[in-house]
């Protein structure tokens, strides 16, 4: 049979909001009305629930998403073992053990040699995380490089958890069972644990960066005492318009013509072959789907008096923990942004942070850390685990203690991020060995040449309950 793509439209088509109750039909009449699954959905399709939470779950937190699919997503031979060397990097075994260290490291921008060899898949390297997916806890945090597109009969999918992606390098066209996204330098994607997906290079090569959430979902921050508006706005994030391939594989025999499914689970992978596309859906509703977000859209919030405000200020996403307040995940960006502050130390304080912070730089300078050569570049990236002490280079911290305190724009032009977590992450030994991008020296080049300011004034002394 031949391969027919139907759409409700434009390839790219969106709805708008955060966690909505969405529909979307490629054919009119597709969505049932009034039952989730009749005894026999419109158009002769498959009625097949997707859930993201447990069906118990409250109701204001229950994620789940009917398809309207033309063959169910179980109708495929078991899942063997993915052939060695697929993705390598993304597979854990006894000897990839993390490395558990507090020293604050830092990484050049990750390579492009061998991209042009790997699709989005094969081309994610786990550098840093913690936890453990069997156990639905914790996290692992990405890089990737592409050169080329996902094979057009491939989908792949995660059990393990979420993934969200921040492209650094090169557009990614993005297709998933809901339909199509296509996500740019400056923009985010979230592929949901299930979803299956296949990505093609919209620009050429691409590099970027993904967190693989294993513990529960993103959601936007509370607001708080800042009230009803600010940061990231529901209405700004964008899901994809059913779109469908009408392709039952009546031509596959024996492996000919048949599409590959890879399943990552429990950091291994497994593949099976099906003769028809996994991308069949005709139609859905619910609140479970992939969505993208424009980072451009972030509305920055901060201290129109004094003081540096504390990051989670520029939060976007985060996934809570059991703690109140506490976030498995943080998603968080330092976009162009005004400095006004009075008698204020500008750049982020030297701090101790109970949170592991995983920091990139999507494009631009940033203004508390020295660019250039061994410096923060877009595509690298640095990692301040739990308690390990850091803030601005020396250069940067003597900069901004004497500025002169005038409105500013920082910024322009630039954007950094950090993920965020309240776990103690270790470093893969790709991250710290293998892909041979760790900046040697950097804490003595960024703070060995801390100046001494300490001056004990002239007649005073030290007083001290313990001197007589």
């Amino acid at each position: 049979m031949p391969v027919t793509e139907f759409s409700t439209g434009e390839k790219y088509r969106y709805q708008c909001g955060f966690n909505s109750h969405f529909e979307s039909e490629a054919v009119e009449g597709a969505l049932p009305i009034g039952h989730n699954s009749p005894q026999q959905p419109p158009l002769g399709l498959y009625a097949e629930k997707l859930s993201g939470t447990a069906f118990t779950a409250p109701r204001h937190d229950n994620k789940q998403t009917w398809l309207y699919r033309i063959l169910p997503s179980c109708a495929h031979p078991p899942y063997q073992p993915a052939p060695e060397g697929i993705a390598p990097e993304l597979v854990r075994t006894e000897s990839s053990k993390m490395h558990f260290i507090p020293n604050q490291l830092r990484w050049d921008p990750f390579s492009h040699d061998e991209s042009k060899d790997h699709d989005f898949v094969s081309g994610l390297k786990l550098v840093a995380g913690a936890g453990d997916p069997t156990q639905k806890q914790g996290l692992g945090m990405y890089v990737y490089a592409a050169g080329r597109d996902m094979d057009e009969k491939t989908a792949y999918y995660s059990a393990d958890g979420d993934l969200l992606i921040v492209p650094q390098e090169g557009d990614l066209d993005i297709r998933t069972e809901f339909g199509w996204l296509l996500v740019r330098q400056m923009e985010i994607a979230v592929i949901p644990r299930g979803v299956k997906y296949n990505v093609r290079l919209a620009s050429g090569p691409a590099r970027g960066y993904a967190l693989e959430l294993y513990e529960g979902h993103f959601n936007l921050p509370e607001l708080g005492p800042i009230g009803s508006n600010g940061l990231a706005n529901a209405r700004d994030f964008m899901a994809p318009v059913a779109n469908f391939t009408q392709d039952f594989g009546a031509t596959a025999h024996e492996g000919v013509n048949c599409h590959i499914v890879t399943v990552k689970f429990n950091n291994a992978l497994f593949q099976t072959t099906q003769a028809h596309t996994p991308f069949d859906v005709v139609a859905w509703q619910g609140n479970y789907y992939p969505y993208k977000y424009d980072l451009g859209r972030f509305n920055t919030i901060g201290t129109i008096s004094f003081d540096h405000p504390d990051p989670s200020i520029f939060t976007v996403l985060s996934a809570p923990s059991s703690v109140p307040g506490t976030a498995v995940a943080d998603f968080v960006i330092f976009p162009p942004r005004w400095l006004v502050g009075e008698d204020t130390f500008r750049p982020p304080w030297y701090h101790r942070n109970t949170m592991s912070e995983f920091m990139g730089l999507i494009r631009g300078g940033y203004d508390a850390k020295r660019g250039g050569a061994g410096g923060f570049v877009p595509g690298g990236a640095s990692l301040h685990n739990v308690m390990s002490g850091h803030g601005p280079d020396a250069e940067s911290h003597e900069g901004a203690r004497a500025a002169k305190l005038e409105p500013v724009k920082v910024g322009s032009g630039s954007c950094a991020f950090m993920f965020e977590s309240c776990l103690m992450v270790g470093v893969t030994e790709w991250g710290l060995r293998t892909c041979k991008k760790v900046q040697e020296g950097y804490s003595e080049e960024s703070w060995g040449g801390v100046v001494t300011h300490f001056k004990l004034p002239e007649g005073k002394t030290v007083k001290s309950h313990l001197v007589e």
